[in-house]
């Protein structure tokens, strides 16, 4: 406890340069006879504080004190606060007092170069902190979920992992249920809670990379070729891998991919409009001619 202590009793130092000694005692619920020993273990440790008395005085650290950093070269240490800074972006509730602590260490500024807004725009629940919470502390999770056919489910998981993927959020989690590794994307989950149930950690089997739901209807994998107008250039490169495409002599695009058959591929081929051609197969054709012209007949 008191190592506990002597080290909080330096963040606060660093911090606030100069502290009264009651002030330190009430805030760890210590007598100020208990403070000065502190203060005497941290000078026999080799930190450099001193009491001064009097009006304006109290308990300091040398001017131009900061922790021995040797172990860390400056590169280093950079690299840790920037780290901070993108895993402030998602709001953990820790890592802001973290990184002023640790810029208060390094004697170093504290300048925030990245802004990262992983939220969407109807942004509701940010539930970040918790699942940090439940994968470090190995606690069961307990949600509702909503698959790709938007049938709710409730979920009973081991929480494993965040996990950023095809510009989207999922957990990897083992369903306790079906006992396997899934996938569960952000965005479907409601009703979360982080239950005081603990699970002991194991080697858990492979994910199939597919998020729940998927395969629940035994959808069939599809080869689809596609070729895509010029205009659309801006979406072949941000929706597809560039060994699924060939540039052809015209401009267009030629893009081979092999999917899951379900209403996700057939309302993605729909956003392309009039700059895209299901070449094959003939029966998507068919489906995406469907559901065009019914499409349509809602404006006529």
């Amino acid at each position: 406890m008191q190592t506990k202590r002597l080290f909080e009793i330096l963040y606060i130092l660093l911090d606030k340069k100069s502290i009264p000694a009651g002030e330190l005692a009430a805030h760890f619920g210590v007598s100020t006879r208990t403070i000065y020993r502190d203060v005497d273990a941290l000078g026999l440790a080799g930190i450099p504080v001193y009491t001064e008395k009097g009006k304006g005085g109290g308990i300091r650290l040398l001017p131009d004190f900061v922790l021995n950093k040797s172990i860390l070269s400056a590169e280093e240490q950079d690299e840790i606060l920037s780290a901070l800074h993108g895993l402030s972006n998602i709001k953990t509730a820790d890592t802001n007092q973290i990184l002023q602590k640790l810029s208060t260490v390094f004697n170093k500024p504290t300048t925030n170069w990245l802004e990262v807004d992983f939220s969407g725009w109807n942004h509701e629940h940010d539930f970040f902190h918790d699942f940090k919470t439940a994968i470090l502390e190995r606690r069961v999770v307990r949600f509702d979920y909503y698959n790709s056919y938007g049938e709710k489910r409730h979920r009973h998981v081991e929480p494993i992992q965040l996990w950023f993927k095809s510009r989207a959020w999922y957990l990897k989690a083992f369903c306790l249920t079906k006992r396997g590794v899934r996938l569960y994307k952000l965005s479907r989950i409601k009703n979360l809670t982080v239950t005081d149930e603990i699970f002991e950690p194991q080697d858990f089997p492979e994910l199939t990379d597919t998020p729940d739901g998927a395969g629940e209807r035994g959808q069939e994998m599809i080869a689809l070729r596609l070729r895509i107008a010029p205009e659309m250039a801006y979406r072949v490169f941000d929706d597809f891998y560039e060994s699924m495409v060939e540039r052809q002599p015209d401009g267009s695009f030629l893009a081979t991919v092999t999917w899951p058959e379900d209403e996700w591929v057939y309302g993605f081929l729909l956003s392309f409009g009039e700059s895209i051609e299901i070449l094959e197969p003939v029966h998507i054709r068919d489906i995406i001619k469907e559901k065009a012209q019914k499409i349509a007949e809602k404006y006529l």
